[in-house]
């Protein structure tokens, strides 16, 4: 008869034989850890009946750990279903372990975008995000009826075209009634 305790031997094994990374089988025995408690004496001595009344356990284990959340709770079953099959799999007899073949995950690269994608240019003029400190200007400070203030600054070198159309850009902003 296998026992709970079995377990956690069983993930060391793993876990030197490399099958279970450390951060795996770290997280697997926290999973073992927190359902283990609410575990009755029969169910301690039998790993198939954990697997028959996981439901009765896994409430158990929810009413008892109310600072976890759901879905917390729902990730630790899943880990100690998990641990309970490769066990039974790999762990009642370690000659199978040998042609435990762990799955590898692909892990997202980065996509590289083509060179000679003519849709794709890189910009050729750069702009400016704020005016240089010594730059001569003309600045207008407003204060609002609404306790802020408008700031208006305006080149020393500004030509009549280029002040005609903030004039014109001010009058826009009068309310017509």
């Amino acid at each position: 008869m296998n026992k709970f305790i079995d377990l956690y031997a069983f993930i060391d094994l793993a876990k030197s034989n490399r099958k279970y990374p450390e951060n795996t089988a770290n997280g697997l025995k926290s999973a073992l850890k927190i359902f283990e408690k609410d575990l009755t004496l029969d169910e301690l001595n039998s790993i198939n009946l954990i697997e028959d009344n996981i439901e009765e356990v896994f409430i158990n284990a929810v009413t008892k750990n109310k600072d976890k959340n759901i879905g917390s709770m729902n990730t630790y079953k899943a880990r100690m279903l998990k641990v309970i099959k490769d066990y039974q799999k790999y762990g009642i007899n370690p000659a199978k372990m040998q042609g435990w073949v762990i799955k590898s995950r692909k892990i997202p690269t980065r996509r590289v975008f083509k060179q000679d994608n003519l849709d794709k240019s890189t910009d050729s003029i750069q702009i400016p995000l704020s005016n240089d400190v010594n730059t001569p200007v003309h600045k207008v400070e407003l204060a609002l009826q609404s306790g802020q203030k408008a700031i208006i600054l305006v080149p020393r070198e500004a030509n009549n075209a280029e002040i005609e159309a903030l004039k014109k850009i001010l009058d826009s902003l009068l309310i017509k009634g």
